[in-house]
């Protein structure tokens, strides 16, 4: 490994630990030139599916666009970062689970929506309104009966007030 220091190609590795998950492999080095040290970290190279748009055009998985669509949907609302990121860990092993060199943006979507339905159903609701493009307010009110745990009340005409006048 070269020094990020000095440039020199002679390091060597005075310690080595694997994280609690035991998926990242931390090394301290030490260069011979210039006596200095740094860490590098070393974890498997994982290759998850290219997202093929809906115009065709593809693009590189993004794993912090998928991220920040959740918290887009989830802003203001009380779900926790954990959640979030335990969220995102489970899209990505399905995405990878599949196999797949290339994959719909459709299907991450579906894949956001079933993960949103868990953790709050009003985000549900946000990220569905815009994945689905809903065009009227059917649409709206049929995604919300879709999650709610009771029905939708009928929209109500506003009560005529009445309104009297009184004579000096």
């Amino acid at each position: 490994m070269k020094c990020h220091f000095c440039g020199a190609e002679d390091t060597i590795v005075a310690d080595t630990r694997v994280n609690e998950d035991g998926d990242v492999v931390r090394r301290r080095r030490r260069c011979l030139s210039c006596d200095k040290r740094f860490t590098t970290y070393e974890r498997a190279e994982i290759r998850l599916p290219q997202v093929v748009k809906r115009n065709g055009s593809r693009a590189e998985y993004n794993r912090d666009k998928l991220t920040a669509s959740l918290w887009l949907a989830l802003r203001k609302r009380p779900v926790g970062a954990e959640a979030v990121d335990n969220a995102v860990a489970r899209i990505e092993e399905k995405l990878l689970a599949q196999g797949e060199r290339e994959i719909a943006s459709e299907k991450i979507g579906a894949m956001v929506m079933r993960e949103l339905k868990k953790l709050d159903k009003v985000a549900y609701i946000r990220f569905a309104s815009v994945y689905r493009n809903f065009e009227d307010i059917d649409e709206f009110s049929d995604a919300v009966r879709e999650v709610s745990s009771k029905p939708l009340k009928a929209a109500r005409a506003p009560k005529a007030t009445r309104r009297t006048t009184k004579n000096p």
